[in-house]
């Protein structure tokens, strides 16, 4: 069985290759925040709010909802990867949305009813790193297509 990439003669570019990582990546912390576990206090799991006690690892304050986001985010992740552009909206757009998620998170009472997800400071530190950390992989993707001339713009034209 060929993939579409064999089919059509194009390879995956490295935004691509990335944002199908990033999107495995989420996708697994998804199911992984319904595992007992590896959920700890996995009984106290709700779907939203400071209620939920679930930990993933037992260090990030998971809830229904905060996993289903993870899992929507991998999704997003995976059809992204299917082509170059999308890849590249994907990683800056969600590093941007993570870093939102940082700021909202640092600034919410975590006990208050405004922590809806819920966030604790584990997660808040993972989010800070998320967000940089998706950004700077769509920029690092981007100059290696450049420099490889794989960027649209940047083809090697002959004289």
């Amino acid at each position: 069985m060929t993939s579409a990439t064999e089919r059509t003669g194009t390879r995956r570019r490295p935004v691509q290759a990335i944002a199908l990582l990033v999107g495995a990546v989420f996708l697994l912390v998804g199911v992984l925040g319904f595992i007992p576990g590896i959920t700890a206090h996995f009984d106290h799991l709700g779907f939203a709010g400071t209620g939920s006690r679930a930990e993933l690892f037992g260090l990030f304050q998971v809830s229904v909802l905060h996993n289903l986001v993870h899992l929507l985010f991998g999704v997003a992740g995976v059809l992204a990867a299917r082509a170059a552009g999308a890849s590249r909206a994907f990683l800056v757009v969600g590093g941007f949305v993570y870093l939102l998620l940082w700021v909202y998170g640092s600034a919410v009472d975590a006990a208050g009813g405004a922590n809806f997800v819920p966030f604790n400071a584990a997660d808040n530190l993972l989010h800070l790193g998320l967000g940089v950390g998706m950004v700077l992989l769509a920029v690092i993707a981007t100059f290696a297509e450049r420099s490889r001339g794989q960027y649209p713009g940047t083809e090697q034209r002959g004289r």
